[in-house]
């Protein structure tokens, strides 16, 4: 069984940058149409796409967070990791990782606020 898990700080002073991890257990992040993402849910609204990396390492960012997002890969130690730079408030959500060939497996998710 895929298991997901996030990890990194949950506390980020604003302009700073965001970075988490996720490490993947049980499955393969270079398994062949396998897609890696990261989400995130602020509080009290919905989940939002921020972007995936796939089994290629071809990165595919949401224009909304794309001039301000890196996503990355190390596929020695199975996981792939989130740069989110000049973080403000709004930026404190719960950041969940996802992966696999229909998005079917979830991370538990891991609360990160942004405040100084």
């Amino acid at each position: 069984q895929v298991r997901l898990q996030e990890s990194g700080p949950g506390l980020v002073k604003p302009s700073q940058t965001l970075s988490l991890s996720c490490t993947v257990s049980g499955g393969s992040i270079r398994t062949a149409l396998h897609y890696w993402n990261w989400i995130r849910q602020p509080p009290g609204k919905g989940l939002e796409w921020i972007g995936f990396i796939d089994y290629t390492g071809t990165t595919v960012y949401s224009p909304y967070f794309e001039n301000r997002t890196s996503i990355s890969r190390d596929t020695s130690g199975n996981q792939f990791s989130l740069q989110l730079r000049g973080v403000t408030p709004e930026d404190t959500a719960v950041y969940y990782c996802n992966g696999g060939n229909d998005m079917d497996f979830w991370g538990r998710g891991t609360l990160v606020t942004v405040s100084s």
